[in-house]
């Protein structure tokens, strides 16, 4: 990870959908299930040995380089966003049009693919800002971990 990277910095993303969002960085270099890694009930990822066993995606933005996943996936999206425990966004590394399905049918902002790693640049605990209109992710700001 960069210790050098300014805030400003912007990566592209190749694909998205939703409303602009800014907020916290939940940043896993291990991809993400709905379904497998994630307590429904608390927002909390709940896999053990997950790398983010005990982080909670509640009003994150969750950057992770795979959506895990099938047609349960999709739907448990609608599911924690009526619970009010989902991300403000997924930015995937890679995705399937289920989870982009899941995604846009629960109103919650989604991207696919960037054009450099994003882990060189963003860390947890960051403010960034997902723009699916101008297809970014840009770091606003360090954060104060």
């Amino acid at each position: 990870m960069s210790k050098s990277a300014k805030a400003g910095k912007t990566i592209r993303v190749n694909r998205a959908f939703g409303d602009i969002v800014e907020g916290e960085a939940l940043v896993s270099t291990e991809g993400f299930s709905p379904r497998y890694d994630l307590d429904r009930w608390s927002g909390l990822i709940s896999r053990p040995g997950h790398a983010l066993e005990g982080h909670n995606i509640k009003g994150k933005i969750l950057i992770t380089p795979s959506a895990k996943g099938g047609i349960a996936a999709g739907w448990a999206f609608y599911d924690i966003q009526n619970k009010g425990i989902a991300p403000k966004a997924f930015v995937f590394g890679v995705t399937n049009p289920v989870m982009v399905q899941g995604a846009v049918f629960a109103g919650i902002t989604i991207t696919e693919g960037w054009s450099s790693s994003p882990y060189d640049q963003i860390r947890t605990g960051d403010i960034v800002r997902v723009d699916p209109g101008k297809k970014t992710l840009t770091l606003v700001r360090r954060g104060s971990q």
